[in-house]
Parts: structure tokens; C-alpha cells; sequence
């Protein structure tokens, strides 16, 4: 056993020669209120669904408790990795991901729900690639991006590469489909372009193309376009597809300033589909009102408030890069999930980091928090 610890403490390099600091507080702390507002509100969201499905009204509860078992340990794991260690996640964190995504469209391996094609079952895990996805590609683009950050003024020799690399990846995940992570991928790839160096002309003309590229989507499949539309005039077809989106808004209403109270909600009765995953949020702001709504969203901006901080203040180009990526796939999705609950942007299929049900999504976004606290802890001076 000794050999194998030795081995492993070598080979992810987790322990240096320097006094760590401890764990951030003004990053810990918001990201647990979050994650025990998630506990309260998956227990309160799948208690009649679960009662309905499976006869068993925790049923849903005890699944999100063993996935947050499942992340914490993730969590306590990359949070003690030096940076030599994340360095030598990058290759094998992206094969496996690539692996994962291509194993979707494995018969007897990929699962199909809902005429999607997203998942991979692994003995008795549902695991949901995607996800792995954008965690591999925060980290490969650090390395990728540090070690090209001279050339970022050139397109050609510095974004390029990393578009013409991100872009097979989001082709695959677009044809699950699943536009949503699509966009986020999109989203990320931006951001470490940003804050790698790239020339603000640069981005805003692949920005456009990569615009284009999305809206072309939206309009050719159906049922994308029946999305656009709802979002433009929910109302017109509430009974239809708009039903989400106007249930959303009337849980919004119904919150006022304060709130309905814990637990005293409506819409997760079956009115608002999804009230436990992609509109989780919308469930918070009726039963905790217009200023519990205003918490959570400062708690998700005390995260990349502290993120970009780390990021700012961190001299290894990679470790930076790492930081600004990590802290982008949890904020900026983040924004994005509350922008489709309060009908800012079309219905996208992103659950709320840390507050949503979901398995690969909760664990992956503790992942996130994870290195991002292993970057926090770092030396001070080096």
C-alpha cells in the first residue's frame, strides 16, 4: 500500500515543498450556502414527483444525497493537488472525456431519453459525458493557451488552433443534441480566449461566426425553432410550447418580494416542468421571493468574484488560465440558467450549478469548486 501511495503522490505530484494556505472562505462559503439551498430544494421540488414515480417520496432526495457524496470526495481530492498535479490531468482528463462522448453512440452503452442521446451507462452508472466535457476542456485549453500566449495577437497561430480543436468536440455534443452545453463550450472557449491575450477584433469576428453557426441550428431543426418562437411570445402558445416559460413567470409573480414560504409553492406540483433541474431557480424566487432570488445570485458572483481574483492574481500563465476557465464554466453558466428562467434568452437545457438534481452535473460542478480551491490554497509568494 505504501508503494502505491508513493506511486500516486508521484505521479499527480499533490504535495510541494511549500506552506499551503488554507482553503478560501469568501470562495468556500458561498459555494456551500449553495450547495445546502441545492439539498433543500431537491427535497423540495422531487418529493411529489418522486411519491408519483416511484412510489417513494425521497427517492429523488437520496439519489442527489449520494451524488453530492460523490463530489465532495472529488472536491476533497483536487482540492489538495499542487499545480504540478492539475498539469497532469490535462491529457488524460481529455482523452477520457473524447472517449465518453464518442462511447454515446455505442449501441448497449449510449442511452437515449427523450429522443436524445446523452448518456453512457457504465455498470450501474448514468453518466452524462457532456459535462465531463466542459471540465476537460477548462483544463486543456490552460495548458494549450499558456503556452501559446505570445502568439494570441496573431488568429492564425494562436485562437485558431484552439477553435479548430474545441469545434470538433462541440460538433459531437451538438448532435446528442444538446445545444445547450454547445453554447457553453462556445462560452468557455471565449472566455480563455479573453483572458489568454486574444485581440478583442479577433474574438468579436469569430464571436459572429460562431453566432451564425448557432442561429443556423436554432432555425433548421423544428423543434429549436418552435423555441425561438416561444421565447419571442410565451403567451401566444402557453398551453403549448410556451407552457414553461409562462409557468416560470407565474412562479416569479407569485414570489412578490418575499416569497411564498418554504415549501409553500405551487408550481412544483406538476405545473413547472423541470422544477427540480433546468427551472430550480424559478422554484427559489417564488418560495423565497425577489430577495431570496438576489441571494443566490450574489452568491454565484461572490464565486467569480473570488475566481477571477485568483485568476488575476496567480503569476503561471497556466494556473491563471485554469482559474478563469474554471470560474466561467460555474458563474457564466450560472447566469445563463437564470436568464432562461426569467425569460432574458431562448429555453437552453442548462441546469443551476451546485442547486440543480442531477448527477454527472453536480459532481463535475464540485469537481470545478474543487480545483478552483486547490488554486486558492497556493503559496502567496513563490
Amino acid at each position: 500500500m505504501r508503494n502505491v501511495g508513493a506511486y500516486f503522490r508521484s505521479w499527480f505530484g499533490r504535495f510541494e515543498a511549500v506552506a499551503y494556505r488554507r482553503p478560501d472562505p469568501w470562495l468556500c462559503l458561498p459555494a456551500a450556502a449553495l450547495i445546502a439551498l441545492g439539498l433543500l430544494m431537491v427535497l423540495n421540488t422531487t418529493y411529489f414527483l418522486g411519491q408519483e414515480k416511484t412510489g417513494d417520496a425521497f427517492h429523488f432526495f437520496k439519489l442527489h444525497l449520494v451524488h453530492i457524496a460523490a463530489g465532495l470526495a472529488v472536491l476533497a481530492i483536487l482540492a489538495q493537488f499542487s499545480l504540478a498535479g492539475m498539469r497532469r490531468l490535462v491529457m488524460p482528463l481529455m482523452i477520457f472525456a473524447v472517449a465518453l462522448l464518442v462511447m454515446v453512440w455505442i449501441p448497449g452503452l449510449g442511452v437515449v431519453r427523450g429522443g436524445a442521446r446523452r448518456w453512457v451507462r457504465l455498470g450501474p452508472v448514468l453518466a452524462e459525458p457532456s459535462e465531463l466535457v466542459k471540465l476537460a476542456v477548462v483544463f486543456f485549453l490552460a495548458d494549450f493557451l499558456a503556452k501559446r500566449q505570445d502568439l494570441m495577437a496573431n488568429f492564425d497561430r494562436g485562437p485558431l488552433p484552439a477553435f479548430l480543436i474545441v469545434a470538433p468536440i462541440a460538433i459531437l455534443v451538438l448532435k446528442q443534441p444538446d445545444f445547450g452545453t454547445t453554447v457553453m463550450l462556445a462560452v468557455i472557449l471565449f472566455a480563455m480566449l479573453f483572458a489568454a491575450g486574444a485581440r478583442t477584433a479577433h474574438l468579436g469576428a469569430a464571436g459572429a461566426a460562431a453566432a451564425g453557426v448557432l442561429a443556423l441550428q436554432a432555425v433548421v431543426k423544428p423543434y429549436r425553432m418552435r423555441r425561438l418562437a416561444t421565447f419571442f411570445d410565451p403567451w401566444r402558445t402557453a398551453r403549448g410550447a410556451g407552457f414553461q416559460l409562462v409557468q416560470s413567470f407565474i412562479a416569479l409573480g407569485e414570489g412578490g418580494k418575499w416569497g411564498t414560504g418554504l415549501g409553500a409553492g405551487r408550481q412544483k406540483m406538476f405545473y413547472l416542468p423541470q422544477a427540480h433541474t433546468d427551472f430550480v431557480f424559478a422554484v427559489v424566487a417564488e418560495e423565497f421571493g425577489l430577495i431570496g432570488a438576489l441571494i443566490v445570485f450574489v452568491l454565484f458572483c461572490a464565486i467569480l468574484f473570488r475566481g477571477m481574483r485568483i485568476a488575476h492574481e496567480e503569476p503561471d500563465p497556466f494556473a491563471s488560465l485554469l482559474a478563469a476557465g474554471l470560474t466561467s464554466m460555474i458563474t457564466l453558466q450560472a447566469l445563463i440558467n437564470i436568464a432562461v428562467v426569467i425569460g432574458l434568452v431562448p429555453t437552453k437545457g442548462l441546469p443551476l450549478p451546485f442547486l440543480s438534481y442531477g448527477g454527472t452535473a453536480i459532481v463535475i460542478a464540485m469537481a470545478a469548486l474543487g480545483a478552483l480551491i486547490a488554486l486558492a490554497r497556493r503559496p502567496a509568494v513563490r
